[in-house]
């Protein structure tokens, strides 16, 4: 990915009444084509949006979240940057984080400690795989960059890796694997350690302090599975029958977005949920749908040869 198309954002929210504010900085990728970085709104993860489905406060304090039909991890065999393979094989039986970080990222850089204290108190239990997706800088750049930061788990060169789990929509992104090697929770942006560390522990049987909820993926870890959703952020199905609904998902699953991100309405929807155009474009169809009209098709230009009439000529 090319620098000069990122934005680092900082979302500050007040905590409480105490004024204290909590700065959560996200590193987005606007509209990468594929197979690069599919298209998100760093702000709607963060905020709330699609995206984030990490564990939330309730009225009795936070919610470990994990999917309740997790998919398989994307396979990956790979050397990291000392040269030792690294594989989702020797993985089996472990809790998984990868971890989709830059050198440039500062919220990538300023989760780095919590990771390495993490994969340090739970050792052969858990294993934390940085995916480097450094693509302006060399391996020798990045390894000498992890070597000085201290961190004790392996790094890989992984814009593929990124590609295989569908698109990394900001960095630092992060996948949690189970120890049967499914993906059961996706955090976008900065992790917060207490959270993260609650989620190890749920999976590895520990005792955690907080409820564990179940949710199906439709869309919030993989966008391959937004086809599963019967509803999508900002799109008003109030009012259709059944039979409108499922043609209205239908649609919305097999035309493409024309934001350029490459993806379907539907994953752009769930991906990016300040996308004005796949919003406007789901609207369309929504109405098309109900009131069971097209718009009409778009005119030929006058000047180009389809519309000039029968039996003419074009110079």
């Amino acid at each position: 990915m090319k620098k000069s198309l990122i934005a680092v954002l900082a979302l500050a929210a007040v905590a409480g009444t105490s004024g204290v504010l909590i700065g959560m900085a996200v590193a987005r990728m606007r509209h990468r084509s594929a197979p690069g970085l599919a298209a998100n709104s760093g702000i709607a993860a963060m905020a709330g949006g699609a995206s984030d489905i990490r564990a939330k406060p309730d009225e009795q304090g936070e919610v470990i979240r994990f999917a309740k039909d997790p998919s398989p991890a994307p396979p990956f065999l790979v050397n990291d940057l000392s040269g030792h393979t690294v594989s989702t094989a020797q993985l089996q039986g472990k809790v998984v984080i990868v971890n989709f970080w830059a050198t440039w990222c500062p919220p990538c850089r300023e989760e780095i400690p919590s990771l390495i204290a993490l994969q340090a108190k739970y050792k052969d239990r858990l294993q934390i795989v940085g995916i480097s997706m450094d693509e302006d800088e060399p391996a020798a750049y990045v390894k000498a960059f992890a070597d000085k930061a201290g961190i004790n788990y392996p790094v890989v060169m992984g814009t593929e890796i990124a590609s295989e789990y569908g698109g990394v929509p900001a960095l630092p992104t992060s996948f949690v694997l189970n120890t049967a090697g499914r993906v059961v929770q996706k955090h976008v942006g900065l992790l917060e350690p207490e959270g993260i560390e609650m989620e190890v522990r749920a999976l590895l049987g520990l005792p955690v302090s907080a409820p564990i909820e179940t949710f199906s993926d439709t869309g919030q870890i993989f966008l391959k599975n937004a086809a599963r959703a019967t509803e999508l952020p900002g799109v008003d199905m109030k009012g259709l029958t059944p039979e409108q609904k499922t043609a209205v998902l239908k649609r919305l699953n097999s035309e493409s977005c024309t934001c350029g991100c490459k993806l379907t309405i539907a994953q752009c929807r769930m991906n990016d949920t300040s996308c004005a155009i796949s919003t406007k474009l789901a609207a369309e169809i929504v109405n098309e749908v109900k009131t069971g009209l097209r718009p009409p098709p778009l005119r030929a230009n006058s000047d180009s040869p389809a519309a000039a009439p029968a039996g003419s000529t074009v110079n």
